[in-house]
C-alpha cells in the first residue's frame, strides 16, 4: 500500500504529505463516525481534497490501481457510511467548502459539498432566503453528507427530506470522469433522473463534488409553538396524525416518549421540565408543534383543540423565551443520552397511522430484552429515532437483538428500515427484508454500470 501512498502523492504534487495524510491519529480518526461504529481495520490514507481536480486525480489512481475508496464528509454520519475500512483511501471532500453562487431571482444556490448546513442557511438568509433541509446536527453536518444519505431532519414534514432540495449535481465516477446531472429550472424532464438516484447513494456510484440546490423564500412573522404534554406516548402520536393532517401544515412536529423525557429531566434537572411543560413527571410524552408563514398564529391556535381532544394539556409559547425552552427540550435529547454512556441511533420510519402501534412494538420489544430504548420521533413523518446506551466499545448481543425485532417491526407496519441515516455497515444484514432479492439484484447492477470495478465505498449500503 506504499506504491499507492506514493502514487497518490505525485498525481496531487504533494511531496509532503500535507493532501495525503497518513499520520496514524488521522487514520484512526476516519476509521468511526457519530454511528458509534469502528471499522476493525483502518485505511492506508486520508486524502483532504481542495478541489474537483485532486478528486479526479484520487480516483484515476485509485481506479488504477484497484484500490476501495471511502467517500467523507464531517464524519457525522449515523450508519457507518463514510467509516475508513482496512486498505481504503479515504477521500475527504471536507475541505472544499465553498458557497460558489447564490441566485435570489431563480432561488438556488451552487456550493460545494463540505458547506456546512448552518452556513449555508447563515448565508442565504441575508437574502430573505433558506436551505429547508434541518437535520438535528445542522451546525456540524455537511450539505455532501446530506445529499448522500438524502437526509431529513425537523422540518421535512412541510419542506421534504434533501432529495427535494437537490436540483442538480456534479459528480466524479470511480473512473475519474467529471459528469453533470440535473438543472437550475423549476421544471426539466430530460433524460433519466440521474440527480435523484445519486442523493442517497451512500458514495457507492460516484463522488459529489458540487450541488445546485433549491432555496425557498423565509417564512413571515414570527413562528408559532405548542408544547404538548399527553397521558401516554399512543395519545401524543394521534395528537401528531391530527394536526399534520389539518388544513395547515406544521413545520415541525416531535414527540418524545416517557423514557427520553426521563433522561432529559436527568440530563437537565427535573425544574426545566417543570417550568417548561408544567411537570417534572416523566410519565407521559411531549408532542413539539410549530408552524411558520404569516397565518402561523391562527394555525396554532387551530391545533390546539386537536391536540386536547387526544388527551393533551397544551402550552402555547407567547415569548421567544418561552419558544427556546420549548426547543430545548426536544434538542436536549440526544446531549442527555451520550451523557449516559455509548449510544446506538437508530432510525426507521413507518406510515403517520401506524406511529402509534409503533411505539407500542418499541415499548414491548425492550421489555424483552430488559433493555430501555427511549425514542423521540419526527411524528409529522412518521420517523422514529429509538436510542440504545450502553457501556463499552462494542454493541451488545442482546441490543442487537433488540433492534432486530424493531427493524422487523418497521417492516411489518409497511414501513422502512432507515428514514434518513442509510444503510451504511450496520443494517446492510436487513436490506433484503425490505427490498427483496430481486429488487436488491437491480439496485447492485446499477452499481456496477457506475463503478464496475467495484472500488466505491465497497461493503456499505447496497
Amino acid at each position: 500500500m506504499d506504491t499507492v501512498v506514493t502514487a497518490l502523492r505525485s498525481a496531487l504534487a504533494d511531496p509532503d504529505g500535507a493532501v495525503v495524510r497518513t499520520d496514524p491519529a488521522v487514520l484512526d480518526a476516519a476509521r468511526t463516525d457519530k454511528s458509534g461504529w469502528t471499522a476493525p481495520g483502518g485505511p492506508v490514507a486520508v486524502v483532504e481534497a481542495r478541489s474537483v481536480a485532486d478528486v479526479q486525480a484520487v480516483l484515476r489512481t485509485c481506479s488504477a490501481a484497484r484500490v476501495p475508496v471511502v467517500p467523507r464528509g464531517a464524519g457525522t454520519g449515523l450508519a457507518g457510511g463514510a467509516n475508513g475500512t482496512e486498505g481504503s483511501v479515504v477521500l475527504s471532500v471536507a475541505r472544499m467548502d465553498r458557497i460558489l453562487d447564490i441566485s435570489v431571482a431563480d432561488e438556488y444556490a451552487v456550493v460545494e459539498p463540505g458547506v456546512l448546513n448552518g452556513a449555508l442557511d447563515a448565508e442565504v438568509a441575508e437574502h430573505g432566503l433558506r436551505f429547508a433541509p434541518d437535520p438535528a446536527s445542522a451546525a456540524i453536518s455537511t450539505v455532501g453528507g446530506n445529499i448522500a444519505t438524502n437526509a431529513g431532519g425537523l422540518r421535512c414534514v412541510k419542506y421534504g427530506v434533501t432529495r427535494e432540495a437537490v436540483l442538480g449535481l456534479d459528480v466524479v465516477l470511480a473512473d475519474g470522469r467529471l459528469v453533470s446531472t440535473g438543472r437550475r429550472t423549476v421544471k426539466g424532464v430530460t433524460g433519466l433522473d440521474l440527480t435523484a438516484l445519486f442523493v442517497g447513494s451512500e458514495g457507492t456510484l460516484g463522488v459529489v463534488v458540487g450541488a445546485t440546490v433549491r432555496l425557498v423564500p423565509l417564512p413571515a412573522g414570527a413562528p408559532a409553538t405548542l408544547g404538548a404534554v399527553f397521558p401516554t406516548v399512543a395519545d401524543a402520536a394521534r395528537g401528531a396524525a391530527a394536526v399534520v393532517t389539518g388544513a395547515s401544515r406544521p413545520s415541525t412536529v416531535e414527540l418524545l416518549d416517557a423514557a427520553a423525557l426521563a433522561g432529559i429531566a436527568a440530563h437537565l434537572g427535573p425544574q426545566v421540565l417543570t417550568e417548561t411543560l408544567g411537570s417534572s413527571s416523566a410519565d407521559g410524552a411531549f408532542l413539539l408543534v410549530e408552524f411558520d408563514g404569516p397565518d402561523a398564529a391562527q394555525a396554532a391556535l387551530g391545533a390546539a383543540p386537536r391536540l386536547q381532544a387526544e388527551g393533551g394539556t397544551v402550552h402555547h409559547a407567547t415569548s421567544a423565551v418561552e419558544r427556546e425552552r420549548l426547543l430545548t427540550v426536544r434538542r436536549s435529547f440526544h446531549p442527555a443520552m451520550e451523557a449516559r454512556g455509548r449510544v446506538l441511533i437508530e432510525d426507521v420510519a413507518v406510515p403517520r397511522s401506524r406511529l402509534a402501534e409503533m411505539f407500542e412494538r418499541v415499548e414491548a420489544i425492550g421489555r424483552r430484552h430488559g433493555v430501555a430504548i427511549p425514542t423521540v420521533a419526527h411524528a409529522g413523518d412518521g420517523n422514529l429515532h429509538p436510542n440504545f446506551v450502553f457501556a463499552g466499545d462494542e454493541v451488545p448481543a442482546h441490543v442487537w437483538a433488540a433492534a432486530d425485532e424493531l427493524f422487523r417491526a418497521a417492516i411489518d407496519l409497511g414501513g422502512t428500515l432507515t428514514g434518513e441515516h442509510g444503510v451504511g455497515v450496520l443494517k446492510r444484514r436487513w436490506l433484503g427484508d425490505e427490498l427483496g432479492d430481486d429488487v436488491l439484484d437491480l439496485q447492485r447492477g446499477v452499481k456496477a454500470v457506475f463503478d464496475p470495478l467495484g472500488i466505491l465505498n465497497p461493503g456499505k449500503a447496497i
